[in-house]
């Protein structure tokens, strides 16, 4: 091996060591779970879809043993994978991450923990970075110290806070990035083939297939980049090879199918499916879509300073411009073949996804921030020295990492460190606080409500606990779920109104809990209550959960009145509730 291979490699490998650290300090900080990691767990490991489709969930007292076998793999299930499959089927997704998440959490039977998702994402992330680093490598062939330029600028694409999201987040989107990433850096090498040879198709073909059985999504970049290939082909007049790629991206799909047929159901027929063909058609949601998803870029993609590009790269424009300068010239013929299906992803899952959600546009935001990079350094080539260019990339780089600490020091002036320091003492107090917020509040607020379509309510409490972090870091659900294990000796009583149920966003509190019962659309009064507790020891308090579009107040009261206790303790608001104690 060459001396410069073996640099290469060390370089590569320390950077993967720096990335991993980074990923297990985010995952032991993780403190809280999304009512969809739960699904994971459960679609991984359980007999049901659902722990609520269960006939004993509701109006019976459980142990936390109860909520926690959804979440885990027991000894007696150690072998049995057929319920991974089924679960598939009758859900909306395919099934090759929950085969690997399942696997993992083989190797912890019998108890849940989050590391089992989390390790699973922090190993594809290694392979997510290789990749990007031999795609990043070949867009910047021949640039002076190509390769370590590349390996640094794969490690940061690994290290924003989209991709950390991406690695905690214990959902298949890491495993999409991957197949995307593959998929990528395989055509890139298919287009230096004047012939390809059967091990790089068979390579695109699996990469096709893989990526088909973990998201659908995929399917919309694999579909553009096919498209590219296929009239690059026909332009070429070479026939031969349009057969033979061709074919390959069918034999990919024909075993797709037979492999998880469910497929064609999910996209087409079932309420998924039929959701995004809906979206599709829906031109009056487009632009919004689409804005809502470039803010999320923004924040997560770039730490928060994309438009801060985007206006030096205005600027550049401009200045070249008055000197008669050319804007840019792109010669490297791998740009579109990224630039074109990236594009196309983000557009038809802005339009398609159900909700504005960071983790469907995931999967593309690596090449997202790779291509803007590029792009800059394009832009800059002719009328910069390297010296300077290396200067401006560094100082970029250093941005973007301070930058997530600047904004939450902006966020705390505008709102004021004494609304961040404010709790609600009461239910009541939460609507007290959005009115003082109101008349104080420094931005227009009701513009962002008008266009976003979030009540002006939930958009000021938001803003006043915001931090520019990994949204599934939960810092903000770190106090309650220390909370609650100090008191899961407590009786816990969950008030669930069905037409707001997200039970699964907080299944993870009830795994601590000693004894809980979940009161569905019950008529609460006095003697249905007593009733509840009958057995249950509530001299030292309750825990209560009480979910959306209920009296909380009135709820609260009854409930202490029956019990016989004298204090109602607002703790915290949760994704789909508010938690009490009652003592």
């Amino acid at each position: 091996m060459k001396s410069n291979d073996k640099r290469e490699i060390i370089i590569i490998l320390i950077f993967l060591i720096l990335q991993t650290i980074v990923f297990i300090i985010a995952g032991i900080n993780k403190s809280y779970i999304h009512m969809d990691e739960a699904y994971s767990f459960g679609l991984a490991s359980y007999d049901k879809i659902d722990i609520q489709d269960n006939s004993d969930f509701y109006n019976t007292w459980h142990n936390k043993e109860y909520y926690e076998d959804y979440l885990t793999v027991n000894d007696n299930e150690r072998n049995n994978f057929l319920p991974v499959y089924e679960n598939q089927k009758n859900d909306v997704h395919p099934p090759l991450y929950y085969f690997v998440l399942r696997t993992a959490m083989g190797f912890n039977l019998d108890s849940y923990s989050k590391w089992s998702g989390i390790i699973v994402n922090i190993i594809i992330y290694v392979f997510i970075t290789i990749f990007m680093y031999l795609i990043i490598k070949k867009l910047l062939y021949g640039v002076d110290k190509y390769k370590e330029k590349s390996a640094i600028l794969a490690l940061i694409s690994s290290l924003t806070l989209s991709s950390i999201n991406n690695a905690i987040y214990i959902r298949m989107y890491a495993l999409s990035t991957l197949n995307i990433t593959i998929t990528t850096y395989l055509h890139m090498k298919l287009l230096d083939e004047k012939t390809a040879n059967y091990k790089l198709l068979l390579s695109i073909g699996v990469s096709a297939l893989l990526g088909s059985l973990t998201h659908y999504y995929y399917l919309f970049y694999l579909a553009i980049l096919f498209i590219m290939f296929v009239i690059k082909y026909l332009k070429e007049r070479n026939y031969k090879e349009l057969g033979k790629y061709t074919g390959t991206i069918l034999l990919a799909g024909i075993i797709s199918l037979i492999i998880f047929p469910y497929s064609v159901q999910h996209m087409f027929f079932g309420y998924r499916g039929k959701g995004a063909i809906s979206n599709l058609t829906n031109i009056s949601e487009f632009i919004r879509s689409i804005a809502l998803y470039v803010l999320k870029i923004d924040i997560y993609a770039f730490n928060n300073i994309l438009f801060i590009i985007l206006i030096f790269i205005f600027g550049v424009i401009i200045y070249k411009k008055a000197k008669k300068i050319k804007v840019a010239e792109i010669k490297n013929k791998y740009i579109k073949y990224i630039a074109y299906p990236t594009f196309f992803y983000a557009i038809l899952v802005a339009i398609s996804s159900p909700w504005i959600e960071l983790r469907y546009i995931m999967p593309v935001c690596n090449l997202i921030f790779i291509l803007v990079i590029y792009f800059v350094m394009v832009l800059l080539k002719n009328i910069v020295k390297e010296n300077t260019l290396n200067k401006i990339m560094i100082g970029t780089v250093i941005l973007m990492f301070i930058m997530p600490f600047i904004t939450n020091k902006v966020i705390n002036l505008v709102v004021g460190e004494n609304f961040k320091n404010e709790q609600e003492i009461l239910y009541s107090s939460k609507n007290e606080l959005v009115e003082k917020l109101k008349s104080e509040f420094n931005l227009p607020i009701e513009l962002f409500y008008d266009f976003s379509n979030i009540s002006i309510d939930n958009t000021l409490l938001f803003i006043k606990d915001f931090k520019i972090e990994p949204e599934v870091l939960y810092s903000n659900k770190q106090n309650i779920t220390e909370f609650v294990k100090e008191n899961k000796d407590l009786p816990a009583l969950y008030i669930l109104n069905s037409d707001h149920n997200r039970f699964l966003d907080d299944i993870l509190l009830f795994t601590n809990i000693d004894n809980s019962y979940i009161a569905r659309d019950i008529k609460c009064n006095e003697d249905t209550i007593k009733k509840i507790t009958l057995d249950k020891d509530t001299k030292k308090g309750m825990l209560i959960f009480i979910s959306n579009g209920q009296q909380n107040d009135e709820i609260t009261n009854i409930i202490k009145n029956s019990v016989e206790l004298e204090e109602v303790i607002y703790i915290k608001r949760l994704n789909a509730c508010d938690v009490y104690l009652i003592k």
